[in-house]
C-alpha cells in the first residue's frame, strides 16, 4: 500500500535557519519519504522502460554553509549517479512539490538530446495543460508548457540546451504545498505515476529509444 503522505512539516523544513539544523530536519523528516518513493518508482521505471532504474536520494554533501532550498529523489538507469543522463525526480521546495524529467548541464550528450527534442516539439502539445518547463533546475520558477509551445519559449529553451554550456531543460508538474498536503498517499502515488506516464514519451526521445 502507498505510504508517502506529505505534511506541512515536510515543507517547513526549508524555513529552518542554518545548514546543520535544516539538514537534520531534512534527514529525519523528508528523506525517509524519498527513500520510500525510491523503492516504489525504481520498480515502476524498470517495468515501463525495460531498463533497470536506481533511486538517488539527494545528500547535499558538498554544502558547507548555505542550507538547501530544495531536495529530491532522482531516478536513472545507472547505479553510480544520475546527473550525466536524463533522469526523473520527485522533490520539494518550500512552496511546492515537483515531479519532473530533467537534462542538466552535466549531461555530455545534451546537444544531441536537444536536437532530437527540437525535431519532436509536437510531443509537448500532448502534455497536460498544467505542466511546466524550465531552463534552470535550481530555480523554483517555470513556464506553462502550452504557452511555451505557442510563443516559442519551448524552442528557445531547447536551443539554449543545445548551444549554451550551462543550458538545462526541465519538464513536469509543480503542485503547491497547499494541494500536496491534502493528497492521501494513494492519491499522491496515482498523480506521480500519471505524471511519469505523460513524461515517458519525452524521455524516450531524449535517450533515442524508439
Amino acid at each position: 500500500m502507498p505510504s508517502t503522505k506529505w505534511t506541512q512539516k515536510d515543507f517547513d523544513v526549508f524555513t529552518i535557519d542554518g545548514l546543520e539544523p535544516r539538514m537534520e530536519a531534512l534527514i529525519n523528516t523528508v528523506r525517509p519519504k524519498f527513500e520510500e518513493l525510491g523503492t516504489t518508482f525504481s520498480t515502476y521505471f524498470s517495468a515501463k522502460t525495460a531498463d533497470e532504474f536506481f533511486p538517488h536520494v539527494a545528500k547535499h554533501a558538498r554544502r558547507k554553509v548555505n542550507p538547501p532550498k530544495d531536495s529530491w529523489v532522482a531516478f536513472a538507469p545507472y547505479k553510480r549517479g544520475y546527473k550525466a543522463i536524463p533522469h526523473f525526480q520527485v522533490g520539494l521546495f518550500g512552496t511546492h512539490l515537483f515531479i519532473i524529467l530533467c537534462v542538466i548541464y552535466e549531461a555530455p550528450s545534451k546537444i544531441e538530446i536537444a536536437e532530437r527534442l527540437l525535431e519532436k516539439q509536437n510531443l509537448f502539445k500532448k502534455l497536460p495543460g498544467n505542466f511546466y518547463i524550465s531552463g534552470d533546475h535550481f530555480s523554483p520558477l517555470g513556464i506553462n508548457v502550452k504557452e511555451a509551445v505557442k510563443d516559442g519559449q519551448l524552442e528557445g529553451l531547447l536551443e539554449r540546451l543545445r548551444d549554451v554550456k550551462k543550458g538545462e531543460f526541465i519538464v513536469g508538474l509543480q503542485l503547491p504545498k497547499e494541494e500536496a498536503i491534502h493528497l492521501s498517499a494513494e492519491e499522491f502515488e496515482k498523480l506521480t505515476e500519471e505524471t511519469f506516464d505523460a513524461l515517458l514519451p519525452i524521455y524516450n526521445i531524449m535517450v533515442n529509444k524508439k
